[in-house]
């Protein structure tokens, strides 16, 4: 399995990328915006390695964030790796995180070959975990303290949504926020107070 490819960027033909390595070119699947990288530039693309029946498809990302989430992508039910890079063509990565993680299903159905249904389907598959990522970030709209995002792990592995989690932390304040434990406790009381 190839894992990345560093070398010199081949050009482009129909939607496939060149990169050249000691001699041979492999062809890439790339996001749009690596395809208009010029010929003769060196190139680093972390690759994801797809193998069917009748083909094997290297998908070629600028970095490992875009790698990560095109993978968490084809994670969903219905979702394949064209499909994965569709979506990433529609939008920058941050933005389309932030979109599922508050649930925002339309910004999905832009890409070709996802209706309604599908998008929602991965909306729903992926929320949590963005949520959560999100929540952990601290350079975030809306990040909460230290603690807060092994608070919020705790409840989501418990069944709770990370949304629902987050504001249950908020509502509670700075209630417990030297304690774990405690913020945890504060957070469940509030969360079943609903």
């Amino acid at each position: 399995m190839i894992g990345k490819l560093t070398g010199a960027w081949g050009g482009s033909d129909n939607g496939l990328g060149l990169v050249e390595v000691g001699g041979v070119g492999y062809a890439v699947r790339v996001p749009f915006y690596t395809l208009v990288t010029a010929p003769g530039t060196p190139v680093s693309l972390y690759i994801h390695t797809a193998v069917r029946e009748d083909a094997i498809d290297l998908y070629g990302f600028a970095t490992s964030e875009e790698l990560s989430f095109f993978r968490q992508l084809t994670s969903v039910s219905g979702v394949g790796p064209k499909t994965a890079l569709g979506v990433l063509n529609v939008s920058d990565i941050k933005s389309l995180k932030r979109s599922i993680a508050l649930g925002d299903a339309g910004a999905l159905t832009k890409v070709f070959g996802i209706g309604k249904k599908s998008a929602e389907r991965i909306v729903v598959e992926l929320r949590d975990k963005l949520s959560l990522e999100q929540s952990q970030r601290p350079d975030d709209i809306g990040a909460t303290s230290g603690h807060d995002g092994e608070v919020i792990e705790a409840l989501v592995s418990l069944g709770y949504r990370a949304d629902e989690s987050r504001a249950a932390l908020r509502a509670i304040g700075t209630e417990g926020q030297d304690n774990i434990k405690e913020r945890l406790g504060a957070a469940l009381k509030q969360l079943g107070s609903k």
